[in-house]
């Protein structure tokens, strides 16, 4: 975990570099367009989105920022939630045909007539020599 957030750290070090590095190219190139990074997060609270070398916009911020509406963090959740159930539905029937399948291949291949489990069989499977 320590080596994941390590990892994060310097992958976002090297962003925020880049973001000073296309802000200076910009002011070199006496262009007028004005850079400000901003590293968006789709939920959670920052009281204080001025990081010095970007913004950082969570939740309700977030979604205002980059929509123009207050409201649009909470207008979200009703469409999100319709279509996870669908697919959560969907899931849960590929999910149940599937372990359908891993039981009927059990049954067939490590259990008695009378469904008790046959260990030698699975104990050969497993460690005996092919």
């Amino acid at each position: 975990m320590q080596k994941i957030l390590k990892r994060l750290k310097v992958s976002f070090g090297r962003l925020v570099d880049e973001f000073k590095s296309a802000k200076k190219t910009l002011r070199t190139s006496r262009s007028n367009i004005r850079v400000e990074a901003v590293n968006g997060c789709c939920y959670g609270k920052d009281r204080n989105p001025d990081k010095g070398d970007y913004y950082k916009y969570c939740g309700q911020d977030f979604w205002e920022f980059i929509s123009g509406e207050p409201e649009l963090y909470t207008e979200l959740i009703e469409p999100l939630a319709a279509d996870a159930k669908v697919r959560n539905d969907e899931f849960k029937k590929q999910y149940s045909i599937k372990i359908n399948l891993f039981v009927r291949e059990f049954l067939e291949s490590f259990c008695r007539e009378d469904g008790s489990i046959d260990w030698e069989k699975i104990v050969k499977f497993n460690s005996g020599r092919a």
